[in-house]
């Protein structure tokens, strides 16, 4: 048996019936990662050690029949190797965000889902490769090299949870944790055919993840279907007192039938630009959901050709601010200078790499006296009528259905040197986080040997419903 094509509930099964321990299985994803990923380089940094030890700890709950059942759950994550993206702070390890800028940086301590995971018993095998700082939709602008696509190796996994997705697609961790701003954890799960949750924003703390753009990042998992999904998001979604924002959410699996559930298909995704061949799979798809007696409702969302213009000003504008404590001093990579105005300039022009550059210099503008009621209040307002959109959407159905992207993953290198042509790859995710919307990407197709996801948009905190309906795209496309 291949220990690392189980899923969390078969693991757990197995551990259970006392088949293999969490010790065996993940030496299993510690010898896959040996051997493959050199050629993928979905992770940065591999913590062989750190891992082995947690696995150890996990048998022995496992062992005594405590199963770390913090707070009644059921313990289904003990012993579970998993991947985490390396934006998020783990206590003791090198936390990068794919920049030189933090190439020596190590975490002090864990941030809140972290500290959640460690006490399920789950057990960390190290952290994947990203975007600088999170800004990109391929994984191509890492500091630390590309991360490739599985499914074909020449060709982006997506980004910029790419080496989280692309982890998780080549069997080196049975879930993974990613972050979404504008589309990187549902993205980059479209490319590589897994599973990925952009929870409701507020729904999962973000504390102790290093802030890109702070009213649209959200943390959520990446998996291999989506009851595993579900099985994370469980663990680590909840109100947090280290992040404001974060809200008394408690997670509840409900089971809502497909028949008779009004599904919303938006006009303006399915416009001019989209893939032909993506476009007949997802409507395919919509068809099939239809048949299991779901009712299609045609929709419009008006504002959507508005979204990418709006992200692309409120998101480098909190970028601007957020990355303004990058500057040589405080830590991180620091060049020296003549004097501290020199350190600064130094120490951020070296530090940093093209895009975070771009969009800090996009950010401050906006953000500047005479241009702020032009462009930074203005993107406000137009997010407001995004989020209005949504809102009368939901008035007339329960859920929507969209592409995830409008074609499959790209070459590497085939977008880098055109910004703009990269930013739309996350035409069809943008929108709802600007809303603040859950959403899931389910892969139900392919084109050639390119994995497609479908899109599924919930309301605010209706994770449950969005979850049960991809439960039942999956079981209706095997």
């Amino acid at each position: 048996m291949d220990l690392t094509s189980l899923t969390i509930k078969q693991a757990h099964e197995g551990f259970k019936n006392g088949e293999f321990t969490s010790v065996d299985l993940t030496k299993a994803y510690l010898d896959k990662i040996k051997k493959q990923d050199k050629e993928i380089n979905a992770y940065l940094s591999v913590s062989e050690d750190l891992a082995l030890e947690m696995a150890k700890s996990a048998d022995e709950k496992i062992k005594s029949g405590e199963f770390c059942l913090p707070a009644g759950r059921q313990g289904m994550l003990c012993g579970i190797p998993c991947a985490i993206k390396d934006s998020i702070l783990v206590e003791g390890q090198k936390c990068t965000v794919g920049s030189k800028i933090l190439e020596n940086y190590i975490a002090p301590y864990d941030a809140t889902v972290i500290n959640k995971l460690k006490a399920e018993g789950a057990v960390i095998l190290g952290k994947t490769n990203t975007d600088e700082f999170t800004m990109g939709s391929s994984t191509e602008r890492s500091a630390f090299g590309s991360t490739k696509n599985p499914h074909d190796k020449t060709r982006v996994p997506g980004g910029s949870s790419g080496g989280s997705a692309a982890a998780i697609a080549a069997n080196m961790a049975l879930f993974a944790l990613g972050t979404d701003t504008g589309g990187s954890i549902r993205q980059p799960a479209s490319f590589c055919g897994v599973v990925g949750l952009c929870p409701t924003y507020g729904a999962v703390s973000r504390y102790g993840v290093i802030a890109h753009a702070s009213s649209l990042d959200q943390v959520g998992p990446l998996a291999k279907n989506v009851e595993d999904a579900e099985i994370v998001f469980e663990a680590i979604s909840g109100k947090d007192k280290m992040d404001a924002t974060s809200v008394d959410y408690k997670f509840e699996n409900s089971e809502i039938n497909l028949e008779g559930i009004k599904i919303g298909v938006p006009k303006e995704y399915f416009a001019k630009g989209i893939d032909p061949e993506v476009e007949k799979i997802i409507k395919e798809t919509i068809k099939k959901a239809e048949k299991a007696g779901a009712k299609i409702v045609n929709i419009s969302l008006p504002s959507t050709e508005y979204s990418l213009a709006c992200y692309y000003i409120i998101d480098p504008a909190e970028i601007s601010a957020n990355l303004a404590r990058f500057d040589g001093i405080r830590y991180g990579f620091s060049a020296g200078g003549k004097d501290l105005l020199d350190v600064y300039l130094k120490s951020r022009g070296d530090g940093f790499g093209d895009e975070p550059k771009r969009r800090i210099m996009i950010g401050t503008y906006v953000l500047s006296s005479g241009y702020y009621d032009a462009y930074y209040k203005k993107a406000q307002e137009v997010r407001q009528f995004i989020k209005n959109d949504f809102a009368k959407a939901f008035e007339k159905v329960d859920l929507i259905f969209c592409p995830v992207s409008p074609f499959p993953a790209f070459k590497i290198g085939e977008k880098m040197d055109d910004p703009m042509s990269m930013y739309l790859a996350d035409i069809y995710t943008v929108p709802m986080k600007l809303a603040g919307l859950p959403g899931i990407s389910v892969p139900v197709g392919k084109v050639g040997n390119l994995p497609v996801g479908l899109q599924i948009i919930g309301n605010h905190f209706q994770e449950n419903k969005i979850l049960s309906v991809a439960r039942q795209i999956e079981r209706l496309d095997k």
